[in-house]
């Protein structure tokens, strides 16, 4: 495999906008648990990719799709 060559995988919507979230906050927080500039480099694109995909992320009802998606990913109650 080449060093450019891409890889693609596959996230729900919920997934996505979960993971978008996450990332969000992370690199906010200016985590000291990253060992190398890359790394940052590879989440913040990461976060930029899928907001250029999720809709939700400019609606004004981010906060209760973000819960909702959450919500459905959850495993349920034993």
């Amino acid at each position: 495999m080449g060093e450019n060559e891409h890889i693609s995988v596959k996230l729900s919507r919920d997934e996505a906008l979960v993971l978008f979230d996450w990332l969000a906050r992370f690199n906010k927080s200016n985590s000291s648990n990253l060992t190398d500039q890359a790394e940052q480099r590879v989440l913040w694109d990461i976060e930029s990719s899928l907001e250029s995909v999720l809709v939700q992320v400019f609606s004004e009802d981010y906060s209760s799709l973000l819960d909702e998606a959450r919500s459905r990913l959850q495993y349920p109650a034993p």
